[in-house]
């Protein structure tokens, strides 16, 4: 039997081409909040749906009770857990790292582009990552807004480029990674 991967959310803190250490910081922060707040501890195990289908070990730093009065607001935190998740998840199933933020109005939160440093980076954008978190929902709730998500990244298919959808639901823990083809069908992994 293999060994499972682990996916330590501090690894945010040290940044990525789009991410400073501190919003990687941030976000880390946001998910042990989310995760410990479903009653989880470090070690928890995260299934992966979708696109793949694997399961990653979740590590994550104690959770303080001065973060829990910073991040009081739930549905902010959630979202922000979300995108921490989605980021190393990506890091880990594909070639694919997060280059740029989205501007408001695209239907995407993030420019995904190739993890090869040598590349330029306004040059690599290679996909879309459309990211939503849900703190506790059921299958039939996940499924809707991985097609709400879906289709909400409509606008920006004209790019030409593939799209990826992913839902972190925290009190399982489950991910959905849904991937939309671009208009000539081909998918970058």
């Amino acid at each position: 039997m293999s060994q499972v991967q682990i996916l330590n959310l501090q690894s945010l803190n040290q940044g990525l081409p789009a991410i400073t250490p501190a919003f990687g910081a941030a976000i880390a922060e946001a998910g042990a909040i989310c995760l410990t707040g479903e009653a989880h501890a470090p070690g928890v195990i995260i299934e992966v749906e979708g696109e793949f289908s694997t399961h990653f070990q979740l590590d994550w730093q104690p959770v303080t009770e001065q973060a829990r009065r910073c991040w009081n607001d739930e549905e902010y935190t959630t979202e922000q857990a979300a995108y921490g998740i989605a980021f190393l998840l990506i890091l880990q199933l594909t070639n694919l790292t997060v280059i740029e933020r989205s501007r408001k109005g695209t239907g995407f939160d993030y420019w995904l582009g190739s993890q090869d440093s040598n590349s330029m980076l306004p040059f690599q954008r290679k996909a879309r990552l459309e990211v939503s978190g849900i703190r506790k929902g059921n299958r039939n709730q996940i499924n809707a807004r991985v097609k709400q998500k879906t289709e909400q990244t409509r606008p920006s298919d004209a790019e030409g480029l593939p799209a990826y959808i992913i839902v972190v639901e925290f009190s399982r823990p489950i991910s959905i990674v849904s991937a939309k083809q671009n208009p000539a069908g081909a998918l970058l992994q």
